[in-house]
């Protein structure tokens, strides 16, 4: 029978993957460092080079309506549906690792929400645009309101500060302004700053105006003055200004992007047709540029002279990447963009010398950052060095992330990367991708989707190529289930040294349609569909796994008709029939070759003749492959097993010292290790909020990696041998620190002996160290335990060892024999410290205050106990001398010459 070795398994996070945007605003202070994200109704500050999470606000219970972050990054504002508006103060550290975000104000700006914010380029003022059409522009630090801005009761969509430029002035106005400043100023002529800035501000029923700050008058954006024609015909998304041109941008949904030139004293606009739904417009390269994005998710370049786009013609992109707003940083040369599937695009705009012969601009992201995966069905390690990981997220794209620790570049240019970034998109499916699997080297992806198709993906980090290398098709349903065969072929041979030109010699699919189906893979690309080798009508219901055997002789699926079955790979022939699952099976997976003997119910079974499956009847079992019967049984998960995988199998050598383990995932959110030889569990791993559909192992580390409906994918590392060290070390410690106390016991050092049992915290050898003291024969003096020494050590306690002290006096206090002791130690600690100290003490956690509280008491229950016991005590010892009093006077006295027969006896 196996028995438990003494080393304790343990895995700790090490990386996160997380969701950062969920849709609504985004956000970009002018150093282009901190990202301001909303998470359904909590805000996060993401550090954009490095992907680090800089904090998280918690929402007030509503969805946050707009955002944004002051230029400086000094101030962070939020506003919510519940007509809220919360300022907060930002702190970087020094090493930009955190960021500390300090709430100073909230308000309620608006009877209605507010939806949109503009923050001028001094990140002084504050402009806020609520539903209901009242705008209000705001002292950022002072927190009142400047101006009251009136306008139609109409949505307001988009809001602009702007510093008109010096040479759009009217001259005549400009004589007459500096003409009034002169006699108001004995003489001296002084710019009047403030006459200079406006607020721009669009509605949902295309009106445009703008308002003095100085003057406080509004003055309209008309298409056509005459006829009063408002500046468009649908909501105004975005406006922006360029002083080199003294120009205005205008972006609406009524398909048009409109530049307004300064002429005659009035504002004249130029529409340009876009056959898309504008969401965001700016000016560029010093105003000769603009650029636009909107439905057809590309961002464009136009020239503001010509007003004829200069990028180069693209397709228009799917739905879910229509973009929905965008943030311009033209002194950064950087465009953020947000789609609707959540993704955030970085375009870095090209300078004039970029442009191709042919007068057109590239333009092309060159980061793309997910804001969340969505439910991650699937995900696999790629790349011989697995630097690479393939998520399947509930979506028809394969996303390929980076998981290495590389430094990205300071600016944040380029080629930059992170733990967390997104490197490219698989893109070919046309549905749902269901199931992903990896060959050996990494290099070659299978996938399974919803479009009732299999494909084969080639991965060339170096040359930056990821391309479809095959399609398979012959299913009628979903493909929900894919495996490669992951033989490693000899070191001298051409597929081990080159296997970007190798691929897998076959790919295995499962189908709802209850059928699999071995497809032989083309030594050419084939991107055009190729049917199936072999096809076999597999199961009864859906196949919801497949795993092919070390060996690639053999390979297993699972059914959610409670089967598992063995195949030949060759002929397509069933080996072998697993039954005992009350429910359907979720996952199998062959034991890896080289795996030591496992310790079953009924005896031992070589390691490489086993298979792991997990069901939704909430078990894991090991089977035997030799005769097809279950080896164990494994409980302990409160709902379905939903993946498994062995972690790395020790050579023999090392067999003996470490376990034989795999891990399991299942839909209540836990990830369980354990041991195949003891069927128990070693460690849970809860760091998800739902359940669990996928997990892998690190081929080298053993880290764990789980993903879940959650949207977060977590990263556990090993830790056992941290962990084991760290044990032998303190053990190791704990040896010498107790040798150390018994030192100073027996050389009678008690004021250093008792500090150092408080330290250990050792009850027994602090009583008797006290005991010792207070019971001396010699007391000093004036000392309150009897020992001046203790005496000091007492005074001079921190909180924690106060509170320590206290709880073990409370235990002696309850004892009469150790009472005496106690008491007179609690004597001595109240006459050392105040009451006020007693009673307030500092104690960690949730409880502490509470906890203090308790164990006062206590002490003061039993104290009063022992009183009174001793006052009784007093009272009968009265009785006693009363009736000794009495015996002694009722006594006779004795006869004369009679002898005294006790003393008689007590001489003899």
């Amino acid at each position: 029978m196996a028995t438990r070795q003494a080393t304790k398994t343990t895995f700790a996070v090490s990386n996160v993957i997380q969701p950062i945007f969920t849709g609504g605003s985004v956000a970009l202070e002018n150093g282009a460092r901190i990202l301001a994200s909303t998470l359904g109704e909590a805000t996060v500050l993401t550090e954009l080079n490095t992907g680090k999470r800089l904090a998280e606000i918690e929402g007030d219970g509503e969805p946050i309506s707009t955002l944004t972050i002051t230029p400086s990054a000094s101030h962070l504002i939020l506003c919510s549906r519940s007509l809220t508006m919360r300022i907060y103060s930002l702190k970087a550290s020094p090493d930009f690792d955190s960021v500390e975000a300090t709430l100073v104000r909230t308000s309620k700006p608006h009877a209605t929400p507010v939806v949109v914010l503009a923050v001028d380029k001094t990140s002084t003022l504050l402009a806020t645009g609520a539903a209901d059409g009242a705008i209000k522009i705001w002292d950022i630090v002072g927190g009142y309101v400047t101006h009251t801005v009136s306008g139609p009761s109409v949505l307001v969509s988009a809001l602009h500060f702007f510093e008109i430029a010096a040479t759009a002035e009217d001259p005549a106005s400009e004589r007459k302004s500096k003409k009034t400043l002169r006699k108001s100023n004995g003489g001296q002529s002084q710019p009047n700053v403030a006459s200079k800035f406006r607020l721009a501000w669009g509605t949902q029923d295309g009106k445009i105006r703008i308002f003095d700050l100085h003057k406080r008058t509004t003055v309209p954006v008309y298409a056509d003055a005459k006829r009063r024609k408002e500046a468009h015909e649908s909501n105004v998304q975005s406006i922006d200004y360029s002083p080199e041109q003294h120009a205005l941008l205008s972006g609406s949904r009524d398909k048009t992007m409109t530049l307004w030139l300064w002429r005659d004293h009035a504002w004249d606009g130029t529409p340009m047709l876009r056959h898309e739904l504008v969401e965001s417009v700016g000016f560029l390269n010093e105003g000769k540029w603009m650029y636009s994005a909107g439905s057809s998710g590309l961002l464009r370049i136009w020239d503001t002279t010509t007003h004829h786009e200069i990028s180069a013609k693209q397709d228009a992109k799917s739905e879910a990447e229509s973009i929905l707003s965008a943030v311009s940083l033209p002194h950064k040369s950087l465009v953020l963009c947000s789609q609707s599937d959540f993704t955030l695009a970085l375009y870095r705009i090209p300078s004039p010398g970029d442009i191709a012969s042919n007068g057109k601009l590239l333009v092309e992201p060159f980061r793309r950052i997910s804001g969340t995966h969505d439910e991650i069905l699937d995900l696999a390690y790629v790349l011989p060095d697995q630097s690479m990981m393939a998520l399947a997220t509930n979506s028809e794209d394969i996303r390929l992330v980076s998981v290495a620790d590389i430094e990205t570049q300071a600016d944040g240019s380029e080629g930059g990367a992170y733990f967390g970034h997104d490197v490219a998109l698989l893109k070919g499916h046309e549905d749902i991708v269901m199931s992903l699997d990896v060959d050996w080297s990494g290099h070659w992806v299978a996938s399974g989707a919803k479009d009732n198709t299999a494909r084969l993906w080639r991965i060339d980090r170096e040359n930056n190529s990821y391309t479809c290398y095959a399609v398979f098709t012959g299913h009628l349903e979903s493909v929900g289930a894919v495996a490669l065969p992951k033989v490693v072929p000899p070191e001298n041979s051409e597929a081990f040294k080159n296997p970007l030109d190798h691929p897998p010699a076959f790919l295995i699919s499962g189908s709802q349609d209850r059928f699999v189906q071995k497809r032989d893979i083309p030594r050419q690309s084939q991107k055009a569909k190729v049917s199936s080798s072999l096809k076999r009508l597999a199961h009864d219901k859906d196949i919801n796994a497949l795993d092919v055997s070390p060996t690639g002789r053999l390979f297993a699926s699972a059914s959610q008709d409670k089967t598992v079955k063995i195949w030949d790979v060759e002929r397509l022939e069933v080996q072998g029939i697993l039954r005992g699952h009350k429910r359907g099976v979720w996952t199998v997976k062959f034991a890896p070759l080289h795996t030591p003997a496992i310790q079953g119910e009924q005896g031992s079974v070589s390691g490489k003749g086993v298979i792991l499956t997990g069901s939704g009847d909430k078990t894991i079992k090991i089977w035997n492959l030799s005769d097809y019967t279950c080896l164990r049984t494994f409980e302990g998960h409160s709902h379905n097993v939903l993946k498994v995988v062995w972690l790395h199998i020790p050579t023999e050598e090392a067999a003996a010292k470490k376990r034989i383990q795999f891990a399991s995932a299942g839909a209540d959110s836990l990830v369980k290790v354990w041991d195949a030889n003891l069927g128990e569990t070693e460690c849970t791993l809860d760091n998800h909020e739902d359940r669990l559909w996928t997990l892998a192992v690190h081929p080298k580390t053993n880290t764990l990696v789980s993903g879940g409906s959650d949207s977060k994918v977590t990263f556990w590392k090993d830790t056992t041998a941290e962990t084991q060290a760290a044990a032998t070390e303190a053990a190791l410690k704990l040896v010498e620190r107790e040798q150390e106390l018994e030192n100073y016991i027996h050389a009678g050092a008690y004021r250093d002996a008792i500090v150092l049992a408080l330290q250990l915290n050792h009850p027994g050898r602090l009583l008797g160290l006290f005991t010792n003291v207070v019971t001396t024969n010699t007391p000093e003096e004036g000392s309150l335990t009897g020992l001046k020494a203790v005496d000091a050590v007492l005074a001079k306690l921190s909180d924690e060892q106060i509170f320590l002290l206290l709880l073990r006096l409370r235990d002696w206090n309850t004892n009469a024999r150790t009472a005496p002791v106690a008491q007179r130690i609690l004597w001595a600690l109240v006459r050392s410290y105040p009451a006020s100290k007693l009673s307030n003490l500092s104690v960690r956690g949730a409880r502490g205050q509470k906890s203090l509280n308790e164990v006062l008491n206590a002490l003061k229950v039993y104290t009063e106990r022992h009183y009174k016991r001793m006052e009784e005590l007093v009272d009968e010892s009265y009785l006693v001398e009363y009736t000794l009093q009495e015996m002694d006077s009722l006594a006779p006295p004795a006869l004369e010459g009679e002898q005294d027969w006790d003393a008689v006896m007590a001489g003899a």
